[in-house]
């Protein structure tokens, strides 16, 4: 497939009215009739485990309890199941929750999930021995990534317009949907020129040797958070302690990643994946190195989310003053290392829990 700057605007376009047009007649509880609820709804991703599920095992939950209902390999298609009432949280790169925002979806970004640090970043690879070596080499290549219209793409295009292309050459680099588990195969088998790897995935296809980065996100914009859970405006006024105690355990759950041994962590994760039973394969959790969250418990600054705003609006995708940044996330139920928030998590990995 081919696809041009002007089919990246309409993919975005169709992600904010798709949500916009159905979040008003569904509702975002996860209680039949909008009622509360200490259950949220959620979809996970093959082979990891997200924040909300390590938080889970390390009993920082509580008494709230997870509902796995699938996996998702697209963080805009996992918004819009929050903003349609399907789950009751997604999480998305900034630039998709921004958009959502901006055709009037009643959203809130509530923490960071995920981002760029030097242990976790996407990486833009090609094979060891392609003449790719800098952006203009791009015009007429094939990208893989996970998704379009979202980080990858996003950061793509920031290294294509720093690299001086003009819109004409950009439009020549055709973005594919590559699924994350194929990216690396795609790519030696020559299907795809650049293939975009992070994470576990990253390090795994690293280690087998063969390829090399063209460049990197960390080595684009530095250190940042890049994506952030959302709620809608119901679920927050209807669920509040539920959505605090969500809040504050996925910022606790961020702050044990990155204080724990990266060895117990993995332990750890590899007996969250073994017992939830989906069929998945734990070796590759042995690459683990970070969530990559810049801020203390993910706490929400605002520039993570101005970044897109002003990128967005360059492209014309959204209006200038479509978007305040002031109604668009909350720290208010972000309650991680403040006194009484906290309790000592078990030394060992705890009981399989609902939904884990």
């Amino acid at each position: 497939m081919t696809t041009t700057a002007s089919t990246r605007r309409q993919f975005l376009t169709l992600l904010g009215l798709s949500a916009a047009a159905v979040s008003c007649g569904t509702s975002a509880s996860g209680a039949s009739g909008g009622g509360r609820t200490r259950t949220l709804r959620y979809q996970g991703w093959a082979g990891q485990v997200i924040l909300p599920e390590l938080a889970e095992d390390l009993g920082y939950l509580e008494d709230v309890k997870l509902e796995w209902i699938g996996n998702t390999i697209s963080g805009p298609q996992d918004i819009q199941s929050a903003a349609t009432g399907q789950t009751d949280f997604g999480g998305a790169f900034n630039g998709a929750v921004v958009k959502l925002a901006a055709n009037r979806t009643p959203i809130k970004a509530v923490i960071s999930y995920y981002g760029s640090d030097k242990d976790a970043y996407n990486g833009y690879y090609v094979l060891a021995d392609s003449p790719i070596r800098s952006a203009r080499d791009l015009a007429g290549k094939k990208v893989g990534m996970n998704t379009l219209g979202a980080h990858a793409e996003a950061m793509l295009d920031i290294y294509l317009q720093r690299g001086g292309l003009s819109e004409a050459d950009i439009d020549k680099v055709e973005p594919l949907v590559v699924p994350p588990v194929n990216t690396e195969q795609s790519l030696r088998q020559k299907q795809i020129d650049v293939a975009v790897l992070g994470g576990i995935l990253r390090d795994k296809a690293l280690a087998t040797g063969g390829i090399r980065p063209l460049f990197t996100d960390f080595e684009l914009l530095g250190a940042f958070s890049a994506g952030s859970y959302v709620m809608t405006d119901r679920f927050l006024r209807q669920n509040p302690d539920t959505a605090r105690t969500f809040v504050t355990a996925v910022g606790r759950a961020i702050e044990w990643s990155r204080t724990t041994p990266r060895d117990e962590v993995v332990a750890r994760m590899t007996e969250i994946v073994k017992r939830r039973g989906r069929n998945e394969d734990t070796a590759p959790l042995r690459y683990w190195r970070s969530y990559g969250v810049a801020e203390t418990a993910g706490r929400i600054t605002g520039k993570e989310l101005q970044l897109w705003i002003d990128w967005l609006s360059e492209r014309g995708d959204i209006r200038r003053g479509q978007v305040s940044l002031a109604d668009l996330y909350t720290n208010d139920f972000n309650r991680a290392g403040q006194a009484g928030a906290a309790k000592p998590a078990s030394p060992v990995p705890a009981a399989s829990k609902s939904g884990s």
